[in-house]
């Protein structure tokens, strides 16, 4: 288990792994559901079972070799997701550097993913309330897991609530097994490094796909 108390150096602090989405099967598959996607994927490649609940998340934790790190789930809603997130970094008295947020983006092309040292919520109510219940701090990482865009003039909210077809599905989940290796690389060698790394990974793999059909 990982202590609830602030631990002496920086580099034994657990990190706090959060993917946003909604519970619920109704929603699972779901494009607004990759952060929880890519939490489950994590976990269970490193055997953390997510069977807990606390401070209103479904919840894990455990060590990737000496570096221990707390995998949260919210169950209040994507809306609300700060209601858990602000409890659970309060709890075990972590500074936001040692956050990283999964989210879904319709900003990047399905399948691509991007790491961030902070940023603001471009218009995504997870993250608005993420930043909310942080008392406005945008200081925390993110994880971009990227859908693509609405076709024509679909609503995006029908859009997020939509699952994947085969070929953005299986998009995805390559991406959900490349971000398990960045995740593994955040925690082994921090996140200034393992963003020059995977980011460069990825911008060229959104340059092969932007000719191709999400």
């Amino acid at each position: 288990m990982i202590s609830r108390r602030c631990l002496c150096t920086a580099a034994s602090r657990p990190w706090l792994f959060i993917g946003l989405g909604n519970p619920g099967d109704k929603y699972r598959g779901t494009r607004h559901n990759v952060g929880f996607d890519m939490i489950d994927a994590f976990a269970e490649s490193q055997g953390i079972s997510m069977d807990t609940v606390h401070c209103k998340a479904l919840f894990g934790q455990g060590f990737i070799d000496d570096a221990p790190v707390i995998l949260a789930k919210p169950q209040t809603y994507m809306n609300l997701s700060g209601v858990s997130t602000g409890p659970l970094a309060a709890y075990y008295k972590l500074p936001l550097n040692r956050v990283l947020v999964f989210h879904d983006d319709m900003g990047l092309p399905c399948g691509v993913l991007r790491l961030q040292p902070k940023g603001g919520h471009g218009s995504h109510n997870g993250l608005k309330s993420v930043i909310h219940h942080f008392r406005g701090n945008m200081e925390f990482a993110r994880l971009r897991i990227g859908i693509g865009r609405p076709p024509g003039q679909m609503d995006p909210k029908a859009f997020l609530l939509q699952k994947f077809n085969v070929t953005a599905r299986d998009r995805i989940d390559t991406a959900l097994k490349e971000g398990v290796g960045a995740l593994k690389l955040v925690l082994y060698k921090g996140l200034a490094e393992s963003m020059r790394y995977f980011n460069q990974e990825q911008k060229y793999k959104h340059i092969r796909w932007q000719t191709l059909p999400t």
